[in-house]
């Protein structure tokens, strides 16, 4: 088995086009958003952030297998006094570039330190947008199960009736539930609310992921060997994740600076991660580091 890298310095738009249509089986990215990291993305205007993106986007949706997901970690802004619509005016033109809005998930921030302004309180969360090619799409659901909790002591304690059949929705949305399917069950599936704290240790870049963050969507939406890209790849937490869970990884970013330490710390897991041990020596992963 042999696990690839490839690192790629310059901007996104240009340097997405040297990828194979349909070669990569999850994205998930974290753009400079608007008027944010002017010192090093640019600070992209609100005005011009959808025009901006829609460029990026038509090269992921190119290089995205059919099968395959795009997580987008984005946050509008507070422009006088109320909440820009960049965000929701981007995924209207992304739907009309060919993407399928699938889901949006909540990243909650639990360890947010209080803040307060005289027209509203310090955001705590920030929105995983996916976005698919197709409706079918690759999910591996069970790999991101989670304990059932103390809630089951209570809600499963005394079933009603309409708990032990599939109970519709009143508003005929034609979902439904079974809540004594929950009955003797280790795991729940999870919720589309993700409760993880932010990154705190310096990583030599402003906004790092969690390493959970990545790591969940990986664990959900790819299996070993599948393809990983990170198209604004800055302190590179997706590909160390991706590397460590074995999937091969590809990252671009516009500062040489972070791409050559990325490629240092990757050197490093890969010294500490496939160190040879004798009685695995044959089937110990290998790993190639591209730098473009």
């Amino acid at each position: 088995m042999e696990i690839t890298t490839e690192i790629y310095t310059g901007d996104s738009k240009e340097q997405l086009k040297q990828l194979p249509n349909n070669s990569v089986d999850l994205i998930v990215t974290s753009p400079p958003y608007a008027d944010q990291r002017k010192y090093t993305y640019g600070g992209i205007h609100h005005d011009k952030y959808v025009d901006w993106f829609l460029l990026i986007s038509e090269q992921l949706l190119r290089v995205l297998n059919p099968t395959g997901t795009f997580i987008l970690n984005i946050k509008e802004k507070v422009v006088e006094g109320e909440r820009s619509t960049y965000v929701m005016e981007l995924i209207l033109e992304m739907r009309k570039q060919g993407w399928l809005w699938t889901e949006e998930f909540i990243w909650h921030k639990k360890n947010c330190y209080p803040g307060k302004w005289p027209n509203r309180f310090r955001d705590a969360w920030e929105r995983l947008l996916q976005f698919n090619k197709n409706r079918k799409f690759h999910m591996y659901q069970e790999e991101v199960m989670v304990p059932m909790g103390e809630w089951v002591n209570a809600r499963l304690k005394n079933l009603s009736e309409t708990d032990k059949t599939r109970d519709n929705s009143k508003v005929g949305s034609g979902f439904g539930k079974n809540i004594s399917n929950w009955l003797n069950r280790d795991k729940a599936y999870p919720t589309n609310v993700l409760h993880l704290a932010t990154e705190c240790n310096n990583k030599n870049h402003s906004a790092a992921f969690p390493e959970e963050l990545p790591e969940w969507f990986i664990k959900l939406f790819t299996k070993e060997n599948d393809t990983v890209l990170d198209p604004f790849m800055g302190s590179g937490t997706t590909l160390s994740v991706a590397n460590r869970m074995k999937r091969n990884s590809i990252g671009i970013d516009i500062i040489p600076e972070y791409c050559e330490m990325v490629k240092k710390q990757l050197n490093l897991v890969e010294s500490y991660l496939f160190e040879p041990k004798e009685e695995y020596e044959t089937i110990k992963p290998k790993r190639r580091i591209f730098v473009r």
